[in-house]
């Protein structure tokens, strides 16, 4: 875990899943392109943010880029659902009004994390799923794609060998998250947090993980922090990590990175792993998880930047 409290104007940290990534094993070419696209999201939502935008804007501008990148399991290059095809999830929530949005299953908008801002912002609603999320998309006039557009070669073959490996159940045991996402603390020191994903390769029955359900995967609070998460979802399900965390926050006085630790702890002992990213409005800024990598990326006003993937980068 790494703990840093700042008096920049802003801050911003983002992640593009955490999993079984291990230095040395992971390819060069996916350590070096997964490392530009972490700079190239921190590049988007310090853009924002360094123009005085607020930190919901940031954090979509951040998630958008790794939602077009394909090295990440969001938006293209999300994984395939057993029956061969793609399932989306998303949410967004501002720290300031507790405000939120999301969605789950969605099958043909390109940018995901704006449809959940558009449910947050054009909606009564806070959570859309199925065809009605794509239908509402279509209504608020967002970008469409083909479905056959999220896919790549390299995740049908995921998927392929996930099928042909018996042995492991169908099931993803490696669990090597691509979930993306971003929080961030804005000039004015209001906080928010997007997350996006694919979910997981071979998904089957409608299943959903915790990144779109708010106080699982996805919570911004400005009286404690905001974290968007990636892991095991059933699991972050279970304990309510997010909200948890900023609980902890609240009521037991902990700093934002004492609560994650805290609470990642007990998702562990459950059986599951993963990891959160964390922008309080005091300024801190921090990460924790429990599995050997975590691509993620922080940025601070003053210009100051880290990139880092594998557990001994803490």
């Amino acid at each position: 875990m790494s703990t840093q409290f700042s008096k920049c104007r802003w801050t911003l940290a983002i992640h593009g899943g955490a999993g079984s990534m291990r230095r040395g094993e992971l390819a060069e070419a996916q350590e070096a392109g997964a490392t530009a696209g972490l700079n190239a999201a921190l590049d988007a939502g310090a853009a924002v943010l360094e123009t005085g935008g607020s930190a919901v804007e940031a954090v979509q501008a951040a998630v958008q880029v790794l939602e077009d990148d394909p090295h990440f399991n969001a938006g293209r290059g999300s994984v395939f659902t057993w029956e061969g095809g793609h399932t989306l999830d998303a949410a967004i929530m501002d720290g300031a009004s507790r405000a939120a949005g999301a969605v789950a299953g969605s099958t043909t908008t390109r940018h995901p994390v704006a449809l959940a801002r558009a449910v947050m912002e054009k909606s009564v609603h806070v959570l859309l799923a199925g065809e009605g999320a794509d239908q509402f998309s279509r209504d608020q006039g967002l970008e469409q794609v083909d479905n056959a557009w999220f896919g790549t070669e390299e995740r049908r073959q995921q998927l392929d060998w996930m099928k042909a490996d018996t042995a492991r159940g169908g099931f993803d045991v490696d669990m090597k998250y691509g979930t993306v996402g971003a929080v961030a603390m804005d000039a004015a020191g209001h906080v928010a947090a997007a997350t996006s994903t694919g979910g997981l390769t071979g998904k089957r029955w409608g299943r959903v993980g915790d990144s779109p359900l708010i106080g699982a995967g996805t919570y911004a609070d400005d009286r404690a922090c905001a974290i968007s998460a990636t892991g095991s979802g059933e699991f972050f399900i279970r304990e309510g990590v997010t909200h948890e965390i900023c609980a902890r926050m609240r009521f037991l006085g902990e700093t934002a990175g004492q609560a994650a630790a805290v609470v990642m702890a007990d998702v562990k002992a459950m059986g599951g792993v993963g990891g959160v990213i964390l922008a309080a409005p005091s300024g801190e800024l921090d990460w924790c998880f429990t599995t050997p990598g975590m691509y993620r990326g922080k940025a601070w006003a003053d210009g100051t930047r880290e990139i880092a993937i594998y557990e001994d980068q803490r």
